[in-house]
């Protein structure tokens, strides 16, 4: 297990406490810079295999590629962050990521290139997220103990949103200046640097249990059995599928929207699609400065409803000056729901089912292929427009039944784990 190395100094200012620990400013960096570039393949691609193919079916697939690793790798990836050294396991997916990003660039540069290497990307990308990212919010802890986690998962968020505001708008900016095959060029470098950032990381270590090979099994059926025996969790799991499901697959269809409804170009389809993280990094960065949550649960459930609202109202545009302000406030809404999921697992599970739990929530995201692969369907079949709309209201009707069902998810959020032993306090 690793030792965590302390808690953020505590003159550490407002909503940026956790900073002062170097380590956790060192990960997020590295994070960030491993975000960035998966958001701008996804616009980089969206736009790419839209002018190839003309086809809103072709470009909902870069969702369902990109998001299918969770469903499949998700819970794995919960047991990995368990059993493998975590920091390790990261670096080891940042190499894949950089290799995988330089290899497109050169198909596009011999001009190669086929819709099916774009799936290609996605697809190894979504793997990586899906194996690591149990891994990136456990080592939170591995690095601050138990000291400010809310703050520290909500400045990771603001890192995640940042990085959806910057990465869709640099996107569509790099394919009017210098193309597709730019804008590839400059994810890999972004990949390389948060490699850098990683490989100079430095966690204490400590020797973890051995566990038989067989145990991996178990490990799986133990996670989903704890979480299905956890209400508060049940109801993040619930959520997070009807987001996942509802709600996300709608990015794809941005870029179709920008030209066929909005009739905008490249760049102003960058910013449209930049719009949700802007409004996601406006919402992080006020999570992060609260002092104190103790209903975590009413934040999820409130942000959530307002995302999946706001995004009726878009699908009810048709003026870009409307539609901008309203993927604002779908990212603002995105922010309650992103930050809390986590941290709602992460103060509700014990330290040993930590990350299998996380895992699970991985798995819930995977739920995002499916709902693209229908967003796509329905949007060839009647209409984009109808199809994001249709999405929306069957999330605002599914997540109240939810609530309606499993009420818990509104009470105060229990802590039911301790310290790992040898902790910083």
């Amino acid at each position: 297990m690793t030792r965590p190395l302390g808690p953020p100094e505590p003159q550490a200012w407002g909503p940026f406490r956790a900073f002062a620990h170097r380590g956790y400013l060192r990960l997020w960096i590295a994070n960030f810079l491993s975000y960035t570039p998966r958001w701008m393949q996804m616009t980089l691609l969206a736009w790419l295999i839209l002018e190839l193919s003309n086809s809103p079916w072709l470009v909902a697939l870069i969702g369902f590629f990109s998001s299918m690793p969770m469903l499949l790798l998700g819970l794995f990836g919960g047991v990995l962050a368990d059993r493998l050294n975590r920091l390790r396991l990261l670096v080891v997916l940042q190499v894949v990521n950089t290799a995988v990003s330089l290899l497109m660039t050169a198909a596009l540069v011999t001009g190669t290139v086929q819709v099916w290497h774009g799936y290609v990307v996605v697809a190894v990308a979504g793997a990586s997220w899906a194996l690591g990212t149990p891994s990136r919010r456990a080592l939170l802890i591995d690095l601050l103990g138990t000291s400010g986690i809310t703050n520290a998962v909500a400045l990771d968020s603001v890192g995640m949103n940042g990085s959806r505001m910057l990465g869709p708008a640099l996107g569509g900016a790099l394919i009017a200046l210098i193309g597709v095959t730019g804008g590839f060029a400059v994810t890999t470098v972004s990949y390389a640097l948060g490699l850098i950032l990683l490989m100079t990381l430095r966690v204490n270590q400590v020797e973890r249990p051995s566990q038989p090979p067989q145990s991996v099994v178990r490990n799986l059926a133990e996670g989903l059995r704890y979480a299905g025996q956890n209400r508060v969790i049940k109801a993040d799991i619930y959520i997070t599928v009807i987001m996942n499901f509802l709600l996300f697959p709608y990015m794809q269809m941005v870029p179709v929207l920008a030209r066929d409804v909005l009739h905008v170009g490249p760049t102003l389809m960058g910013l449209l699609q930049s719009a949700e993280g802007v409004g996601a990094l406006i919402g992080s960065i006020m999570i992060a400065s609260i002092a104190t949550i103790s209903y975590h649960g009413r934040y999820f459930v409130i942000g959530s409803t307002i995302a999946l609202l706001a995004l009726v109202g878009f699908s009810m545009s048709e003026w870009y000056i409307v539609s901008f302000p309203l993927l604002l406030l779908v990212g603002m809404g995105t922010a309650c729901f992103g930050t809390m999921q986590s941290t709602i697992v992460m103060i509700s599970a014990p330290d040993d089912m930590r990350g299998r739990a996380l895992g699970v929530i991985s798995l819930a995201i995977g739920a995002g292929p499916l709902g693209s692969l229908i967003l796509g369907a329905v949007a060839d079949a009647v209409s984009p427009v109808f199809a994001v709309r249709t999405h929306a209201l069957l999330g605002v009707i599914l997540l109240s039944l939810t609530v309606l069902v499993i009420p818990a998810i509104m009470d105060r959020t229990e802590t039911a784990w301790q310290a790992p032993s040898g902790s910083a306090s």
